[in-house]
């Protein structure tokens, strides 16, 4: 999509921001009208391009890059650990200046002497939770990459929990991709036996298919959710067990919304305008269907009398 495209949407998003406020939905500012905008035009674009919308509207708005950046969830990128050669998933949340922190060693790539790294107790929940999330990733992705990463609060402490699984390797396979991003912030009651859990989820989730009997397809979208829960703490459940019980049960809820509604609607949608038969076929079945009905009504009258 081009800057004169995003232009175009930009300022036709702005002009209805400004109607709305003039109805009660009132604008501080020209800066703050022109966010939402962009905001909400970046929900409508497709995901995998997300960079690249990012990047236009950055160079369109200059003074809405911070807001952006940190406003927008981006697609997951892959890194591979020099020492264990694992992979794990970058974020803003693993970031500090140009580097990025491995979960599998807690080190710095580039190194950063610096670099700010969760406290011992949370680093070995931490080191924990990837084990625990990659139980969970094989178990409903079968594959993909995740990395949890932890950091300190001064009344508790706060996480997020990154998954991501590609397709398309395989011959004929249609191309797309899922990426989870779960943070969650942690605040434990004063009697220290109750915790408070809340939790924003956001998937992102595109497919691609170009076959020659079907054509191309493209269709793609994110979603964000937000909860919060409180939670006993005890050896039975503890914080990763209910971090894991919060974000298995959004997850599969945001999964059912997808599958049912906007997949759903998809196929209805497609259905409506184009039929899989042409239209003789569709003729001749409804005049099976009517010609059937016709017997039953007549056999079912012969039998009353």
């Amino acid at each position: 999509m081009t800057v004169l495209v995003l232009m175009a949407l930009v300022n036709m998003y702005e002009t209805l921001a400004g109607e709305a406020g003039e109805t009660g939905k009132m604008v501080d500012n020209d800066a703050d009208r022109s966010l939402d905008a962009a905001l909400d035009l970046m929900r409508r674009l497709p995901p995998q391009g997300c960079e690249y919308h990012l990047a236009d509207l950055i160079t369109l708005k200059p003074h809405l890059c911070e807001d952006l950046l940190s406003a927008v969830d981006q697609p997951l990128k892959i890194a591979r650990d020099k020492d264990t050669g694992r992979e794990y998933l970058l974020c803003d949340y693993n970031r500090d200046e140009d580097s990025y922190r491995s979960p599998w060693t807690n080190h710095y790539d580039p190194p950063l002497e610096d670099g700010a790294v969760p406290s011992d107790k949370l680093r070995k929940l931490e080191i924990e939770a990837n084990a625990a999330f990659e139980a969970y990733r094989d178990m409903y992705f079968e594959g993909g990459v995740s990395s949890v990463y932890f950091w300190d609060l001064e009344y508790g402490f706060a996480g997020v929990v990154l998954i991501k699984k590609e397709s398309g390797c395989a011959q004929g396979a249609p191309n797309g991709c899922w990426d989870s991003i779960h943070v969650i912030e942690i605040l434990e009651k004063a009697n220290g036996r109750q915790a408070h859990y809340k939790l924003t989820s956001t998937v992102m989730l595109w497919l691609q298919t170009n076959r020659q009997t079907t054509g191309s397809m493209n269709v793609g979208g994110s979603m964000t959710r937000q909860t919060e829960q409180d939670f006993h703490l005890n050896d039975q459940n503890p914080h990763l067990v209910n971090i894991g019980k919060m974000i298995e049960e959004q997850e599969s809820k945001m999964r059912s919304t997808l599958n049912d509604v906007y997949f759903g609607k998809t196929r209805q949608i497609v259905g409506d305008l184009r039929t899989v038969e042409t239209s003789a076929e569709l003729k001749n079945r409804d005049e099976l269907v009517g010609d059937i009905m016709r017997a039953v009504a007549g056999k079912k009258g012969k039998d009353d009398i």
